[in-house]
């Protein structure tokens, strides 16, 4: 006699399913939680795995916690998030590529000055200062003129020599040659101020430079600041000392500010100090020879 189907025999056994979807659900876990730390963003990895802490602290398992992961503030190792942190467009990418390479020409510019101020002993009196506005060569009053002239002494001559050489590497950026006096006054009949003193020895200096043939006189401009850009005190001798120099200034051939918005509470940058010397002292006995 045939037997009648029951119930049961219809429907399988399908609680399998329940410690399978359960599986899954923790595979896709794990798999976006990879993804996300693959990504190498500190903030999202944080705010992902506090979420799915959350998520699973409520039940037993093996993403069961005492407590959920602490928030970002908390995870050891983890670099804050920036607000300014964010990933650079191709054209961003390719400029802050310019910015580097340009940076790295001045660098080099910069060190072979440095060696000759080093191998001269002119660290005293003369200095180079590379920052966001280009390169600046530092000369102290002292390594070129005579207290109150504009005439070039004959070691000034040879260290102008040497520079123009070093500055044929800087071609086709612009350079400005400029004077700067103290605040002391003065009234000859040659000078009959500040003004006119510091202009001189600038165009003094600049002619002297000029007599290399491989600079082009096109990318040169002269400037006489007088006494109004000092970079010292000028109520003490040294302040004064080193307000009187004249600076030999490469212009970059693009600005060297990175991509990007700076947010406003930002810390500002300095400009670098001085290097191979403060110019300005007292040049002494045995200076470079032409």
């Amino acid at each position: 006699m045939r037997r009648r189907k029951t119930e049961s025999d219809e429907h399988l056994n399908e609680t399998w399913l329940i410690p399978y979807a359960d599986m899954l659900t923790l595979l896709l876990a794990l798999f976006v939680v990879l993804f996300a730390m693959s990504e190498i963003d500190a903030a999202r990895v944080a705010k992902l795995a506090n979420a799915f802490n959350i998520a699973f602290s409520g039940g037993s398992g093996v993403l069961q916690f005492e407590r959920p992961v602490p928030p970002e503030a908390e995870l050891p190792n983890v670099p804050r998030a920036r607000q300014d942190d964010r990933r650079l467009s191709p054209e961003e990418a390719a400029e802050l590529a310019r910015i580097r390479e340009e940076k790295r020409q001045l660098q080099a510019i910069q060190q072979e000055m440095d060696r000759f101020i080093r191998e001269n002993g002119l660290e005293p009196y003369l200095s180079t200062v590379l920052d966001e506005t280009g390169l600046k060569l530092l000369i102290g009053e002292q390594a070129l003129f005579p207290s109150g002239s504009a005439t070039l002494t004959p070691e000034a001559k040879a260290i102008a020599r040497r520079v123009s050489e070093i500055l044929v590497h800087a071609y086709p950026r612009e350079i400005t040659v400029s004077g700067h006096t103290d605040n002391v006054p003065i009234s000859t009949p040659e000078f009959p101020s500040n003004w006119e003193l510091s202009a001189a020895r600038a165009a003094n200096f600049l002619q002297a430079l000029l007599k290399n043939p491989q600079l082009d006189p096109k990318t040169f401009r002269l400037i006489g600041y007088g006494e109004y850009r000092p970079i010292a005190d000028n109520r003490t001798p040294e302040g004064r000392a080193k307000n009187r120099r004249v600076e030999v200034s490469i212009e970059p051939l693009i600005p060297l500010k990175p991509p990007g918005p700076t947010p406003p509470d930002a810390p500002q940058e300095a400009p670098a100090p001085p290097r191979s010397g403060d110019a300005g002292s007292p040049v002494p006995a045995g200076a470079p020879s032409p």
